[in-house]
């Protein structure tokens, strides 16, 4: 569950404050009824690039945003680096290695590593692109209104898609994920859809920033259950439901 945090004044759960009702098929859906899918670009070095590609690529990302007819969320998540891991397993190959040598070279690389990551930090960023279907988006409220009502209690709001409903609706949200794709691939950039796994993970890291770097998330395709609760997913124990990703 989400790492502890203070209380916001009414007493609620704060899985309550996160509007998710299901993660399936690569597609998040929100309580309301929403849908999201969600992308992940490359980058690339534009100071590196000649004049000419500059021109083409800012050119490029212009096209493809005034081709756009929905709205898009580009995030950009920056981390700190924890080579932690990286520098176990090279403590371990350490000891398993039998050349004196090596060994003491990988004892200065082990050192010169740890040396460098205390004195600067290293950030990782990882770059997201969300993209939304809403079947019946109300358009008497504003951004503003539709947020206050999402504040005031996601849970008593969820709304229930039918199978044919979803994959009606995720068949044309598809439709916009890979226009997305197209014109990001067009500017240079590599572009993948996040399937369910990599968004629960995802959502994972965010809403648990500090329980996810000693715990990580299990392979939901790997739980033969119809459904289960986030909270229990890095333990393993699981509650039964009617869907099998649900309620976040």
């Amino acid at each position: 569950m989400p790492d502890e945090q203070k209380d916001t004044g009414g007493g609620r759960r704060s899985q309550e404050l996160v509007p998710l009702a299901e993660v399936r098929d690569g597609i998040a859906v929100l309580a309301d009824g929403t849908l999201r899918a969600t992308l992940i670009v490359s980058s690339l070095n534009f100071a590196l690039k000649s004049e000419e590609e500059q021109n083409a690529i800012i050119y490029g990302y212009q096209d493809f945003l005034n081709a756009l007819d929905f709205s898009a969320q580009i995030t950009i998540m920056s981390r700190k680096l924890d080579i932690t891991p990286y520098l176990e397993e090279l403590k371990a190959r350490q000891e398993r290695q039998a050349n004196e040598l090596l060994r003491l070279q990988m004892e200065e690389y082990i050192t010169f590593v740890t040396e460098l990551v205390k004195g600067s930090d290293i950030m990782t960023k990882t770059f997201l692109v969300t993209v939304p279907f809403a079947p019946q988006q109300s358009r008497k409220d504003n951004f503003w209104q539709r947020l206050t009502k999402g504040i005031r209690g996601v849970a008593h709001q969820t709304k229930q898609l039918s199978e044919v409903d979803f994959e009606h609706y995720r068949s044309q949200l598809l439709q916009r994920v890979e226009q997305v794709a197209v014109g990001l691939r067009n500017v240079g950039l590599r572009v993948v859809p996040l399937q369910t796994q990599e968004l629960l993970e995802l959502y994972y890291d965010v809403l648990n920033p500090v329980t996810s770097r000693s715990q990580r998330l299990q392979n939901v395709a790997l739980l033969k259950i119809e459904e289960t609760e986030p909270t229990n997913l890095a333990t393993g124990q699981t509650k039964h439901h009617p869907f099998w990703v649900k309620s976040w």
